[in-house]
């Protein structure tokens, strides 16, 4: 996604000021993102000092927790606008050795090809409209073989005016995440939760490098129970 022109310049200029107040209150399973990415980086060989990027790392709240949960990694963040990396800076101050926070539109020539032991995007593809595809694409690209996507984000609304409601907000909710990062990665834990009584869903998708389809991912319905067919 261009940087040039890109209307989410100023909408998180604005709400940078009051991101972390706020959107604790729908940006939900991200510390449990980390935790499945953590299991599932936990299986790779070599995986003691990995290299991680968040792409759409807003103030830095998951680099925070990413690097008490990585101890030895080197972690980038990556996000466009200054406003919200400047918040970063803060929040990884007492890190500042293992993290380095970049300014920038992320696309293929972002990072180095198969750079990457861990990727993730937190409540960020659901905002790359137009761009989602390419955004996975250049994961997939910047991903070594055998490296982890760790995705949490909405994934759909049942009712019409909240959909066009968060539109508005930049964030696409009618269920097309899920079905891309399956046709990328090979699946290994894909989950989706209901929040607020239904208002909307959102999900988890943990998923290795690879050819897309070659494990069978742990799939969990509302409460966590298996179930067949959920993700959309």
């Amino acid at each position: 996604m261009s940087g040039a022109a890109n209307p989410l310049l100023g909408y998180y200029a604005w709400h940078a000021r009051i991101y972390d107040a706020t959107r604790w209150s729908f940006l939900f399973g991200r510390d449990r993102l980390v935790r499945l990415a953590a299991e599932a980086l936990g299986m790779q060989e070599e995986s003691a000092d990995p290299n991680i990027v968040e792409v759409g790392c807003g103030t830095g709240r998951n680099l925070t927790l990413l690097s008490r949960t990585f101890p030895k990694a080197q972690i980038t963040g990556i996000d466009l606008c200054p406003p919200m990396l400047r918040r970063a800076a803060r929040a990884v101050e007492g890190n500042a050795s293992r993290v380095r926070l970049t300014c920038a539109a992320y696309c293929r020539e972002t990072l180095p090809e198969a750079s990457v032991d861990l990727m993730v995007f937190s409540y960020a593809l659901s905002m790359f409209n137009p761009g989602f595809e390419e955004a996975l694409d250049a994961a997939r690209m910047h991903l070594r073989p055998g490296g982890i996507l760790a995705v949490v984000d909405f994934r759909s609304a049942s009712l019409g005016w909240f959909r066009t409601w968060m539109q508005a907000n930049h964030v696409r909710m009618d269920a097309h995440l899920p079905p891309a990062v399956a046709a990328r990665f090979a699946l290994i834990h894909e989950e989706m939760r209901p929040a607020y009584g239904g208002l909307w869903e959102y999900f988890w998708c943990v998923g290795r490098a690879g050819k897309a389809g070659a494990g069978k991912p742990s799939r969990r319905g509302p409460r966590g129970r298996a179930s067949q067919g959920q993700s959309g």
